[in-house]
């Protein structure tokens, strides 16, 4: 075998089982962390969308690729089938949400049916959400819509176009199963296979502590380490080191969303990845004006989750987490105290890695090789610009590199403030011995071209609905390159028309 483990000797259900040994899985840990729960079929399953690329890379691919393409496949990506051997697996979490603790949440709807190992991404949890009811449902259906799913699907692939760390999509089968939202309408049910490393959540951490369970953050905490930080194995301060590291990643992903105008929409902590991956993507959205109050969530009418309070909110939402996991800092009760002030001494290494991380990407936005005193300044009085032109986003920083600044002008309401910000940018980019030429790619691979703007989500999802999955395979062949210029694509780089409604996106839709 080339690029794949031979362990994916097992990894299509019609192969043989290998003998080659695995790491842990998460399913090992068994009750109370999960339960074994079936799926409810999907009637009528039709495959709409793969990504062949990521099952090869997953080893779901034989030399034909016979399996893949079969009804026994699109059984077992729509829960009509389990994975032989492998049952499906509920796990329980509690969260945050909006503010307010929920003492149990959980999978109500997500169903982990595998996990495999590829040479190219690492351990990969495999998920249905979509795929029925489960012990954590609280009375919902269990079921995803096929708007929410096809959302989601592009939402994950165009962060990982992007480089942010996120979860993936595999696969999407749809049904004509009708399913009662908000709308007036039934919509059509589907089932959504994402991966991801883990799905773990602060909220798997907050369950356990908030329900006098304390004995089983220690288990929890000792797995994850095993398996996705290995070289904190054993050490005396792991449990410190390892919080330490969920706090710089989180850092790290709010200012990859920050400087891509992307708001979360619904950051709960039941939401918020411990290895620091965009998890659950609900009401998101990329910012077409540039709005620091912008909310993309319909549901978030006191703006809990705008644009510009997403690194306070993971602030906060990292300070619950410290808190739950507090206990894993001391060995003794006397010491539950001194574990809290240590848990506590964590926080502030947030800070410390978004002030750096975020300012670093912003420079890089606007063709700085690094950064200097008085570069704060030089970007605040861009986005002010922005903001009061409501001026676009994405295309903004893109013509910094791409347009020239007479034609950039007269985007602006304020003239003779962009002249004298244009200068001193002018003026600062001079201070860099660097040839031109340089800059400007190296700017460019800063700022995409292509972003899941609203509106063509939309126009994918109302033709897929229709049955035509062609605007949905041209959109994510689009944004798995999003900083290069494509022919013919024009209409995907621009803001949507200056008449259009805006969309609003609820945590239904």
């Amino acid at each position: 075998m080339t690029m794949i483990s031979a362990i994916n000797a097992a990894a299509r259900p019609d192969a043989a089982a290998s003998d080659e040994p695995r790491a842990m899985r998460f399913a090992s840990l068994g009750a109370p962390y999960l339960q074994t729960v079936a799926a409810s079929p999907l009637p009528a399953p039709r495959r709409l969308w793969h990504n062949h690329a990521l099952a090869a890379e997953l080893g779901l691919l034989d030399g034909n690729n016979a399996w893949w393409h079969s009804d026994a496949a699109t059984a077992v990506l729509a829960g009509n089938q389990r994975w032989p051997g492998q049952p499906a697996l509920a796990s329980v979490y509690a969260g945050h949400q909006f503010g307010r603790f929920s003492r149990q949440l959980g999978d109500g709807r997500a169903l982990l049916i595998n996990e495999l190992h590829s040479s190219v991404s690492g351990r990969q949890e495999l998920q249905l959400k979509g795929a029925g009811p489960t012990p954590y449902a609280r009375g919902g259906d269990g079921r995803a819509t096929l708007a929410s799913s096809l959302r989601e699907l592009l939402a994950s692939e165009a962060m990982h176009g992007l480089g942010i760390p996120t979860t993936r999509a595999l696969a999407l089968v749809a049904s004509s199963l009708p399913l009662q939202r908000e709308q007036d309408e039934p919509q059509r049910a589907a089932v959504l296979c994402r991966t991801a490393p883990s799905f773990l959540r602060f909220g798997h951490f907050e369950y356990f502590a908030h329900n006098g369970q304390a004995e089983h953050l220690a288990p929890l905490a000792e797995w994850l380490i095993s398996q996705h930080h290995p070289e904190l194995h054993g050490a005396p301060q792991r449990h410190a080191l390892w919080l330490a590291e969920v706090v710089k990643r989180s850092a790290s992903l709010v200012a990859m969303w920050q400087t891509v105008g992307f708001c979360h929409g619904v950051l709960n902590t039941d939401n918020c990845s411990l290895l620091g991956l965009t998890l659950d993507y609900g009401p998101f959205g990329f910012m077409d004006r540039f709005r620091v109050h912008h909310v993309c969530n319909q549901s978030d009418s006191e703006g809990r989750y705008a644009y510009q309070a997403q690194p306070a909110v993971m602030q906060w939402n990292l300070a619950r987490l410290l808190q739950a996991c507090a206990p894993l800092l001391g060995h003794q009760p006397e010491q539950a105290d001194e574990a809290k002030e240590a848990a506590q001494t964590l926080l502030p290494l947030f800070a410390q890695h978004y002030d750096r991380l975020v300012m670093q990407r912003w420079a890089a936005k606007l063709g700085l090789a690094e950064v200097r005193p008085g570069d704060a300044a030089l970007l605040n009085r861009w986005l002010t610009l922005l903001q009061h032109s409501r001026a676009d986003f994405s295309t903004s920083f893109r013509a910094l590199s791409d347009a020239p600044l007479a034609k950039l002008r007269q985007r602006f309401r304020e003239p003779a403030a962009f002249d004298a910000w244009a200068a001193d940018w002018q003026a600062r980019l001079a201070q860099q011995a660097e040839d031109p030429a340089q800059r400007l790619a190296r700017q460019r691979r800063a700022n995409p071209v292509y972003v899941l703007r609203n509106h063509l989500a939309q126009a994918a999802i109302s033709a897929a609905q229709q049955g035509d999955t062609a605007p949905t395979e041209r959109l994510l062949q689009l944004l798995a390159h999003p900083f290069d210029t494509q022919p013919d694509a024009a209409a995907f780089a621009a803001p949507p028309p200056a008449d259009a409604p805006e969309l609003a996106i609820s945590c239904s839709s």
